[in-house]
């Protein structure tokens, strides 16, 4: 990508979080928001999270490094475990953008197939720069695979990615 260019990020938060866990390895949010500018000229990098208070020192650390956070109000499962599913609004957003040709590239952070339809409309549009997956090529949406996007995968990268062996801001509940 040439640098001064017009590019965003759509990060599934959840999707982004979950993996890296699984993974097994810590994800350094500020490393993660500094590889993608240089790789792919990503001026706006939009951080689509479920809102809860609890964590409000992540998002503040979130925002001081340079993520635009957009919140979606969650719910609680059965077992009291907070949903805050935000598919629908990176869709929406990221089209809404794409019509209003408020950028010119976007990259997508998430591994998950429900954005199938986003990237195959992102790349008729040729607004469609990557896909960078949080998961394992395995463990990669086949859906996402068959629209024959570029996808680079997170764990590729985990030397320039990866923090140290430390809790994020306020995880735990303390500061």
């Amino acid at each position: 990508m040439k640098a001064g260019r017009n590019n965003v990020a759509y990060i599934d938060g959840a999707n982004l979080h979950k993996a890296a866990s699984q993974l097994g390895w810590t994800l350094d949010y500020a490393k993660l928001r500094i590889w993608p500018d240089e790789k792919y000229g990503i001026r706006h990098a939009y951080l689509f999270l479920g809102l809860l208070p609890r964590y409000k020192n992540l998002y503040t650390h979130l925002q001081d490094i340079g993520y635009k956070l957009v919140f979606k109000e969650v719910t609680y499962d059965g077992n009291g475990k907070p949903k805050g599913n935000c598919d629908a609004d990176i869709v929406v957003r990221a089209m809404r953008d794409a019509y209003e040709n408020t950028f010119d590239r976007a990259v997508l952070v998430s591994s998950d197939g429900d954005y199938a339809s986003l990237v195959s409309f992102l790349i008729e549009k040729r607004k469609l720069s990557a896909i960078l997956s949080p998961a394992i090529p395995e463990k990669c949406s086949i859906l996402l695979k068959r629209t024959g996007a570029k996808i680079s995968y997170i764990s590729d990268q985990r030397s320039i990615l990866a923090g140290e062996n430390k809790k994020a801001p306020d995880e735990d509940g303390t500061s």
